[in-house]
């Protein structure tokens, strides 16, 4: 409905340049939008996080592919619960530093799968936050 009305008001306008205006593809950012911020890189750990992953992907092909620059200790896709389905993204721990940041070098922007993937140094995880709402804990008494 919004856009029958839209495009009724942009021909009202003016046949040529409304309608070129409602359907152009460009888009020019405004003026006073902040630039986005880099992500910091992670401290060097035996622990690397994979992301672009393929589907199709598994745990196994994950570890082979990362195998070939120093001793995995344990790889895994990260799946969907209901699907089983990858999410695109997983973790390598290796044995060492050495061999991780091997992976790195020989596995981030390459191959698998047939998508490029990326790897590099997993973040900590970050403690839950504590709940924002100011209620009491459940099933207390005051």
């Amino acid at each position: 409905m919004a856009l029958t009305l839209r495009a009724a008001a942009a021909a009202a306008a003016g046949p040529s340049r409304g309608l070129r205006r409602l359907f152009s593809t460009s888009f020019i950012p405004p003026m006073n939008s902040p630039a986005p911020q880099a992500r910091e890189k992670a401290e060097p750990s035996t622990n690397l996080f994979v992301s672009g992953l393929s589907k199709r992907t598994t745990s196994e092909k994950l570890q082979e592919a990362f195998s070939q620059f120093g001793e995995v200790v344990h790889a895994r896709v990260v799946t969907d619960r209901v699907s089983g389905y990858s999410k695109g993204f997983g973790f390598v721990r290796y044995a060492t530093l050495e061999d991780a940041g091997k992976g790195i070098e020989g596995m981030d922007g390459k191959f698998l799968d047939g998508w490029v993937i990326f790897a590099e140094y997993a973040r900590p995880r970050q403690p839950p936050s504590p709940p924002e709402n100011n209620m009491s804990p459940p099933y207390s008494r005051y």
